[in-house]
Formats: structure tokens, sequence, C-alpha cells
């Protein structure tokens, strides 16, 4: 005596809602990749065609204020750091890379010294120095 099941299992599975989850997750993190940005501090940098293919591990963006006031910010922070401690911060996050190297963000405005006054940090600390330019 066979017993047949009066109902059939069915094997299929439907990818439909699958591939809406994928499509929605793309969305999201093409949108979020978009929204990342750097350097946090709105600069304008200067223009250049030579571009540099190293990558800095630390920032400082030295932004102007007007009237001979300069703010330094560490990796895009928004709370200034003072020019006296900007060398204690480079070393204090630098000290354990194999290859020492920041990058310096620096507004159009603001004069050379200022920049000079980073590349001399990097130089009594044996620092690779880069300075960040947008592309022409």
């Amino acid at each position: 005596m066979a017993i047949r099941r009066t109902t059939k299992v069915i094997s299929d599975i439907s990818m439909s809602s699958m591939t809406d989850i994928v499509f929605l997750l793309l969305i999201f993190f093409l949108v979020t990749s978009t929204l990342v940005n750097p350097n946090a501090l709105k600069l304008l940098l200067p223009k250049s065609t030579g571009q540099v293919s190293a990558k800095a591990t630390v920032s400082v963006s030295i932004k102007d204020w007007g009237n001979d006031t300069y703010t330094y910010h560490i990796n895009g922070s928004e709370i200034p750091v003072m020019e006296s401690q900007v060398e204690d911060e480079l070393v204090g996050l630098l000290q354990m890379e194999e290859d020492p190297t920041f990058s310096i963000y620096s507004d159009e405005s603001v004069p050379i010294r200022e920049v000079v006054s980073m590349m001399n940090i990097a130089k009594r600390n044996h620092y690779k120095v880069i300075l960040a330019t947008q592309p022409e």
C-alpha cells in the first residue's frame, strides 16, 4: 500500500527579495561614500598639476580667520590646536609609524611662513611632508 502525498514540496527559492536588498545596500554605500570627506574643514587649496602618490597618515590643516589669526587642526578635527602644540601632537601620532609622513592642508590666503613652520617641524623630526593642492 503506497501512501502518496497530496501536496508537493516546492524547492524553489525566490531571489527577488535578495536582489532588492543588494540594490538597497549598493545605493546606501554609494550615498555614504560621497559624504565621507578626509578634510572636514572648508579650505581653498592652491591648484597644481603635479600629484603625489604617497599617502599621509596624519594631516595638519591651517585655516585663516583674518587679522593674522590662524588655527591649526590635526586630522581635520574641529578643535584647533595651538601652534606651539602642533609638534608634540605630530610626534605622538607618528612615533610608531614606519615611514612617518604628514600632509599640510593650507588655505590659499595663509602666508607661506605658516606653511614653512610646519615644514620645519617635519625637518626637525625627520618626517616626510606633503603639501596638499587641488588638481587643475
